[in-house]
Protein backbone atom coordinates (compact mmCIF):
# COMPACT_ATOMS: atom_id res chain seq x y z
CA UNK A 1 0.00 0.00 0.00
CA UNK A 2 1.67 3.41 -0.69
CA UNK A 3 2.73 5.34 2.12
CA UNK A 4 0.23 8.18 1.38
CA UNK A 5 -2.75 5.92 1.70
CA UNK A 6 -1.70 4.49 4.50
CA UNK A 7 -1.18 7.79 6.40
CA UNK A 8 -4.62 8.67 5.34
CA UNK A 9 -6.12 5.41 6.68
CA UNK A 10 -4.30 5.93 9.75
CA UNK A 11 -6.88 9.03 10.11
CA UNK A 12 -9.44 6.83 10.04
CA UNK A 13 -12.04 5.77 7.45
CA UNK A 14 -14.78 8.39 6.62
CA UNK A 15 -16.58 5.81 4.56
CA UNK A 16 -16.63 2.42 5.83
CA UNK A 17 -15.76 0.34 3.16
CA UNK A 18 -17.30 -3.17 2.99
CA UNK A 19 -14.35 -5.68 2.76
CA UNK A 20 -15.05 -8.36 -0.10
CA UNK A 21 -14.61 -10.85 2.94
CA UNK A 22 -17.12 -9.23 4.87
CA UNK A 23 -19.82 -8.49 1.89
CA UNK A 24 -23.06 -10.24 2.60
CA UNK A 25 -26.56 -9.96 1.08
CA UNK A 26 -26.60 -7.97 -1.74
CA UNK A 27 -23.60 -6.11 -1.40
CA UNK A 28 -21.35 -9.51 -1.85
CA UNK A 29 -23.72 -10.64 -4.58
CA UNK A 30 -22.88 -7.11 -6.48
CA UNK A 31 -19.01 -8.08 -5.51
CA UNK A 32 -19.47 -11.56 -6.99
CA UNK A 33 -21.59 -9.96 -9.88
CA UNK A 34 -18.63 -7.49 -10.98
CA UNK A 35 -15.34 -9.73 -10.25
CA UNK A 36 -17.35 -12.10 -13.32
CA UNK A 37 -17.68 -10.20 -15.24
CA UNK A 38 -14.39 -8.27 -14.94
CA UNK A 39 -12.30 -11.22 -14.42
CA UNK A 40 -10.66 -10.09 -11.27
CA UNK A 41 -10.21 -10.90 -7.78
CA UNK A 42 -11.47 -8.37 -5.61
CA UNK A 43 -13.17 -4.97 -5.48
CA UNK A 44 -11.45 -1.70 -6.06
CA UNK A 45 -11.71 0.61 -2.99
CA UNK A 46 -13.19 2.94 -5.19
CA UNK A 47 -16.14 0.58 -5.72
CA UNK A 48 -16.25 -0.83 -2.10
CA UNK A 49 -17.13 2.81 -1.05
CA UNK A 50 -20.69 2.37 -2.30
CA UNK A 51 -21.04 -1.34 -0.77
CA UNK A 52 -23.22 -0.04 2.50
CA UNK A 53 -25.73 0.66 -0.49
CA UNK A 54 -25.90 -1.86 -2.83
CA UNK A 55 -28.53 -0.40 -4.67
CA UNK A 56 -26.65 2.37 -5.11
CA UNK A 57 -23.70 0.31 -6.15
CA UNK A 58 -25.70 -1.20 -8.54
CA UNK A 59 -26.45 1.53 -10.27
CA UNK A 60 -22.66 3.40 -10.25
CA UNK A 61 -21.60 -0.16 -12.28
CA UNK A 62 -24.27 0.01 -14.91
CA UNK A 63 -23.38 3.90 -15.00
CA UNK A 64 -19.44 2.77 -15.08
CA UNK A 65 -20.55 0.31 -18.10
CA UNK A 66 -22.30 2.91 -20.30
CA UNK A 67 -19.62 5.68 -19.75
CA UNK A 68 -16.30 4.04 -19.53
CA UNK A 69 -16.73 0.70 -20.90
CA UNK A 70 -18.97 0.55 -23.71
CA UNK A 71 -17.58 1.62 -27.32
CA UNK A 72 -17.72 4.62 -28.60
CA UNK A 73 -15.79 7.74 -30.27
CA UNK A 74 -13.13 5.76 -27.79
CA UNK A 75 -12.50 2.12 -27.53
CA UNK A 76 -12.43 0.52 -24.62
CA UNK A 77 -9.02 -0.16 -24.95
CA UNK A 78 -8.31 3.76 -25.40
CA UNK A 79 -10.72 4.50 -22.24
CA UNK A 80 -8.40 2.27 -19.89
CA UNK A 81 -5.26 3.41 -20.92
CA UNK A 82 -6.39 6.98 -20.31
CA UNK A 83 -8.01 6.07 -17.53
CA UNK A 84 -4.63 4.44 -16.13
CA UNK A 85 -2.40 7.53 -17.06
CA UNK A 86 -4.78 9.58 -15.36
CA UNK A 87 -4.38 7.39 -12.09
CA UNK A 88 -0.67 7.31 -12.80
CA UNK A 89 -0.59 11.29 -12.51
CA UNK A 90 -2.69 11.34 -9.58
CA UNK A 91 -0.40 8.69 -7.84
CA UNK A 92 -4.28 6.56 -7.51
CA UNK A 93 -3.55 2.90 -6.74
CA UNK A 94 -6.67 2.05 -8.81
Amino acid sequence: MPAYIQAVSQLGEKIKLIQDADATGETALAYDEWRAKSGRMQMPGILKCFGARPDFLRQVLAFSDTIHFSEGHLSRRHKEMIATYVSFLNRCPY
